[in-house]
């Protein structure tokens, strides 16, 4: 098993960043929920404030896990559309953009949760490291990178424990640099890479955003 938890792979992704970003501004976006424990330690690691990359998979109509899409927060929201996918399962525009429209909606309140009147981070001109806990198909990833691409970082590096080659290969194109520690041809679920792949909660989340977040007091 190549991870015990993703406290561990957030330590060993951040041994691996360390060395290349010393003396760098950086700022640090977990995709929630499972990203934001594995980007806590990086966020430690490089004394860079923690945000979050808020990005909803949008589910095809009766095979929720199988992604047509992916939306994530920027303002005006990023849009990814899985062609393929929409093709496939023969989904009008009209009932992708409703599944896309619940979606926003689900990000909005997320939003309201995770930040209330919380101050974020301003990437711009600085080293982004979007992070998530691994990457399977790629479509909210990519959406992710998009959302955070548009605040103008001076560099755009995705951070992942274990991702598939299919996927890893897909993304190249939306980021300067890609880390990831473990990539396989045959992928069969990010949760099969962790001993310990338990929910992590809303509250976990904003505790962490309580302790690394931006203004959040650092020992």
């Amino acid at each position: 098993m190549p991870f015990l938890d993703r406290e561990e792979a957030g330590r060993r992704l951040a041994e691996e960043l360390a060395p290349r970003l010393t003396g760098a501004e950086v700022v640090v976006f977990a995709l929630p929920r499972g990203g934001a424990p594995v980007a806590a330690p990086i966020a430690r690691a490089l004394k860079a404030p923690l945000d979050l990359a808020l990005v909803r998979k949008i589910g095809s109509p009766y095979q929720p896990e199988l992604a047509m899409g992916a939306v994530a927060d920027s303002g005006t929201p990023v849009v990814v559309r899985n062609e393929d996918v929409i093709e496939l399962i023969g989904v009008s525009d009209a009932r992708f953009n409703e599944a896309c429209a619940h979606e926003c909606a689900e990000i909005e309140r997320r939003r309201k949760l995770y930040f209330g009147s919380r101050r974020r981070a301003d990437a711009r001109g600085r080293v982004a490291v979007v992070v998530d806990d691994g990457v399977a198909t790629g479509a909210t990833t990519r959406a992710a990178l998009r959302a955070v691409r548009a605040q103008a970082p001076k560099r755009l590096i995705l951070a992942v424990p274990v991702a598939s080659t299919e996927a890893l290969d897909a993304l190249r194109a939306e980021a300067d640099e890609i880390v990831c520690l473990e990539a396989h041809e045959y992928f069969y679920g990010v949760g099969g890479y962790y001993a310990d792949f338990r929910q992590v909660s809303d509250d976990e989340v904003i505790e962490l955003l309580d302790q690394y977040g931006t203004g959040a007091a650092r020992g």
